[in-house]
């Protein structure tokens, strides 16, 4: 049954305080450290030999070693090899992978790190049966002894010294990260029981095959320790000896596989020194801790074992917290120059994570691991703290990335003839129930149909092992129960992303394939190689005798598989209508953009939770076509090419060619804001330029209005427009959430856009000071600016003024609501005068007087092209609107915009300014505008009395019904 794993993953989330240390990066990275550890050097004091039975010390047998041999190694102690061992090792482990430093400030193991919980385990534990895989029933197994790291060696239960230990867990729990941080607390001095520390890496020793003595072995990975082996056997020294990875060898305990051997000057494969040192046949006093997977543990007898330790991760919600709380609360993780802000939004991402977490939502199972804990706050990292985007910041980077450290191209059994890698049985599988949850939409899944994607297709006995070997060590990575009430015997992907991730590269790899199409793709690779071999012998038969017709028979067999290539090659157009058609779904036209979804599903939703008889939202999958875009740039091929997954370059360019004729057109439609923000995502992640330069050509203009533009977002769009130099219609960017940081980001995108909305987004004096900027900048086509409701405030003002006064092609200006006052207008008006191109001017609803009012027509009057200024909804008196009523536009070049009538007529504007007011009713002081409306709708009854003309009467009704209207609406509460 798939709900009855083995018993490591079972009694896993009972709670115990554990102690913290310092850090970690996501466990599995450190794999590609411990094969690296090839030139360091150590040196130690030595001890006498031990006689050993059963993993444990049982005597301790002779005396010290002779004074010679102590005095020989005093000699090289004090030559300072120790230190320099010491450092060496620190140096290497220390040093944190790439991933670390490309996602995120590069923290020390000593600064950010907790340690997971371990608890003693036993062979008759690990081989038992569990009980259904529920989080119920994790919590009541009976709680384990939980055992700190530096304690893995105390006296067992019979009080017999324990020499052997078996550190297991399933992958992403944190074994290779936890052995990372022991042998740093040894260079450190946190570890004083051992006197010397020999890491070897088993996937490093399982690539040698050919004969080595331990001494030259131990000589070859540290070669400072040349002067220490020679005494190393007869020392009374205190050596442990650290084993990562033994899955990876393949080890044989029989006597008639592996003979014994006890001199460690004795050349023998590297697989039998390992064993030598576990029989305690080879190096009896020294100390050994093995990292390896569950599924590997049975491979070391028993009897050979002193303790068993399993890895638990972070099976505690409080670890979780503390964890997040030292990695989020680092100085400089954000990068922002205010610490203060900074500050702030360090504290507010670690409480929304904190009250989540205590949800004990779907996020609090996944963190159990250490590995997503890491990967929650990398993907953190780059949604709120990225700044700029290089080609290396993508999310499926970070997926991609996080699978890498994890896996990192291991097979998944080492006894398997096939060598299938990890991440490809993976992705065959695991990638298969994705796909097939995200096309019928769901997210729970039951035991049949794990059945149905896993076991269908098993046919022999390889399938059947390889099946139980992922069941063990891999299946909780990936999938968890389900947390939900009702829901609890079914289950989900760990992190839901993960499913979408895994979905992408399912079809991206091909794997979606027909039978037909399989057995077509067999045969015809078959019969393409054995009809070149054939054809060059009977082209050679050809020339001595008459058999003319077989070279023809033979071409005629070539056809087929030029024939199946061209028919293959109709799966790119799917896997390309499949993006497309998931890219553009309508019915997902009006969700919100995935960034914005990614955070949701990390930090929550704040509000009332959802009663449990309520029916749920419908899933939404919109990262999955976004990630099949990703898996297809060059370097995240380059990373799954480690990982065991190739995808061909002629592959990706066959697809991203058929990808033109379905996204490319589908996306020159009008799209909603949000899901045009996740097209652009959707050609950042993709990283082809050539295609992302095609694709934006087609957009002439850029709506994202209401889209919250964090930095991020803001990165990618500026990143994806700069694939083009061509001039933007209009970029509509109204309620997005802009500062002056985000406009310092847009610049290049703002400078070549001639209609640009920026209303509504809390601008004041620093942002206008960086549109001043942009306004006078050389290459600037803007022609149309709208500020509408933003405190852009006097200070703003001048900035602004200054840019007019230089500028050459704004044409319209609206600075509607934005706090100007008296001395903003009048800054204006002092530079209007300078500036040759400005038509339209609008001032309106800026508590504006009749002498600013009328100081900025004066200036109006005199302006070359400038023939309309509004001024409506301003503190303006009634000799200062019979002063603007006098204004004609055949005599003074200039028509103000301040009321809904002009002398005894309608003024032609009067529905322009109702449609102003009504569209920015939301933003403004509902009073004030109610007191407006009151005057507006007096100024027009008072006209409508000077004039006889029943048309003009007619005219005043009209437009007196509409703003009644209006008021009655105002003071219902339904405007």
């Amino acid at each position: 049954s798939w709900a009855q794993l083995p018993r490591s993953l079972a009694g896993s989330r009972a709670t115990r305080r554990v102690s913290v240390c310092a850090a970690a990066v996501p466990g599995p990275a450190g794999r590609c450290f411990l094969r690296k550890i090839l030139c360091t050097s150590s040196i130690s004091l030595p001890r006498g030999c031990v006689r050993y039975q059963g993993g444990s010390q049982q005597s301790s047998a002779q005396p010290g070693s002779s004074r010679h041999g102590q005095s020989q190694l005093r000699n090289v102690a004090s030559s300072g090899s120790i230190k320099k061992h010491q450092k060496s090792l620190s140096a290497w482990f220390s040093h944190q992978p790439n991933e670390e430093r490309q996602f995120g400030p590069s923290f020390s193991l000593d600064a950010v790190h907790v340690d997971p919980v371990i608890r003693e385990s036993s062979l008759e534990e690990i081989l038992k049966p569990s009980p259904d895989l529920t989080i119920q029933n994790q919590l009541q197994q009976p709680s384990r002894r939980v055992i700190g790291l530096h304690n893995l060696f105390d006296t067992d239960a019979c009080g017999r010294q324990v020499k052997n230990v078996v550190l297991y867990g399933t992958v992403g729990t944190g074994k290779s990260t936890l052995i990372k941080k022991m042998v740093v607390d040894w260079c450190h001095g946190r570890l004083p029981r051992f006197e010397l520390v020999i890491p070897f890496s088993c996937e490093d020793l399982s690539h040698s095959h050919a004969k080595v003595s331990l001494r030259h072995l131990i000589t070859k990975k540290y070669q400072h320790l040349r002067d220490v082996v020679p005494v190393l056997e007869a020392s009374n020294l205190k050596v442990l000896f650290i084993l990562n990875g033994l899955e990876r060898l393949n080890l044989d305990f029989r006597l008639a596989g592996t003979e014994l051997c006890c001199d460690p000057n004795e050349p023998v494969p590297p697989s039998a020194i390992v064993v030598n040192l576990l029989r305690k046949y080879l190096l009896p006093e020294a100390s050994i801790i093995v990292t390896t997977r569950p599924s590997a543990v049975r491979r070391i007898p028993a009897k050979y074992v002193g303790r068993y330790a399993e890895i638990c991760g972070f099976s505690d919600t409080n670890l979780q917290k503390l964890y997040f709380q030292m990695r989020l609360s680092q100085p400089g993780c954000t990068g922002e120059e205010s610490q203060d802000r900074s500050s702030a939004e360090q504290e507010n991402l670690v409480e929304m994570l904190s009250r989540n977490l205590e949800r004990h939502n779907q996020i609090t199972a996944a963190c159990f691991l250490p590995s997503y804990c890491w990967l929650v706050c990398t993907t953190l990292h780059f949604l709120y703290f990225t700044r700029t985007v290089p080609p290396s910041q993508t999310l499926t980077g970070i997926y991609t990335s996080f699978l890498r450290l994890n896996f990192s191209g291991e097979v998944l059994d080492s006894t398997d003839p096939t060598h299938i890698s990890m991440m490809k049985y993976v992705a065959k599988t695991v990638g298969k129930l994705a796909y097939e949850g995200v096309m019928s939409r769901k997210t729970c899944f039951s035991e049949e149909d794990l059945q149905q994607c896993f076991e269908v297709e098993m046919k022999t006995e390889s399938e059947l092992n390889l099946l139980e070997v992922f069941r063990s060590d891999v299946f909780r990575f990936f999938l968890s129960p389900c947390v939900q009430l009702g829901k609890e015997h079914t289950f989900v992907f760990t992190i839901p992303a993960m499913q979408e991730y895994l979905a992408a590269l399912y079809v991206v790899l091909g794997e979606k394939k027909t039978l037909a199409q399989r057995v077509g793709q067999e045969l015809s690779e078959v019969i393409g190689k054995v009809s070149e071999d054939v054809a060059v012998v009977v082209n050679i038969i050809s020339k001595v005798l008459p058999l003319r017709f077989l070279p023809v028979l033979f071409n005629l067999l070539k056809i087929f598989p030029r024939y199946f290539s061209r028919v293959s090659g109709k799966d790119k157009d799917a896997i390309a209508h499949t993006m497309a058609d998931e890219l553009f779904k309508e019915e997902d036209y009006y969700n919100d953009d995935v960034l914005d979804q990614i955070n949701s599903s990390i930090l929550g939703v704040e509000g009332p939770m959802r009663h449990p008889d309520e029916a749920p939202d419908d899933e939404v999958f919109e990262l999955f076509p976004i990630f099949m875009g990703g898996i297809l740039s060059r370097r995240n091929r380059a990373i799954l090419e480690q990982l065991g997954c190739s995808i061909k370059n002629l592959a990706a360019f066959e697809i991203a060619k058929a990808m033109k004729k379905t996204v490319i057109r589908k996306g020159r439609k009008g799209l909603p804001p949000s899901e045009l923000m996740d097209y652009l995502f959707f050609l950042h992640e993709f990283q082809n330029e050539r295609f992302t330069a095609e694709a934006i050509r087609s957009l002439r203009a850029v709506n994202l209005s209401s889209v919250k533009m964090t930095p991020l977002k803001c990165s990618v769009l500026a990143s994806v427009m700069s694939t083009t130099c061509h001039e933007v219609e209009g970029l509509n960017l109204t309620s997005c959430n802009l500062d002056s940081s985000s406009l310092r980001t847009l610049f290049p995108v703002l400078l070549r856009c001639k209609a640009l909305h920026l209303q509504l987004n809390s601008l004041g004096s620093d942002a206008c000071k960086e549109i001043r900027d942009l306004l006078l900048h050389e290459k600037c086509a803007v022609s149309s600016l709208r500020l509408a409701n933003n405190p852009v405030g006097e200070q703003g003002a001048r900035y602004l003024a200054e840019a007019l006064a230089g500028n050459r092609s704004l044409t319209q200006l609206s600075l509607l609501h934005t706090a100007l006052g008296d001395p903003g207008a009048e800054a204006i008006a002092q530079h209007l005068a300078e500036n040759q191109h400005l038509q339209e001017l609008n001032l309106g609803y800026n508590s504006l007087t009749d002498a600013a009012a009328l100081r900025v027509v004066e200036v109006a009057k005199r302006h070359e092209t400038l023939d309309k200024v509004h001024l409506y909804f301003n503190d303006i008196s009634e000799d200062g609107k019979r002063a603007l009523d006098s204004l004609r536009m055949d005599r003074d070049g200039v028509r103000a915009l301040v009321f809904l009538t002009a002398g005894t007529d309608v003024s032609d504007y009067w529905s322009h300014i109702l449609n102003v007011v009504q569209r920015n009713l939301p933003f403004w002081d509902r009073e004030r505008v109610r007191q407006h409306l009151t005057l507006l709708l007096q100024d027009l009854e008072s006209s409508r009395s000077q004039t006889a003309n029943p048309w003009r009467k007619a005219k005043f009704l009209r437009v007196e019904s509409e703003v009644k209207k209006m008021l009655g609406k105002l003071q219902d509460g339904t405007l």
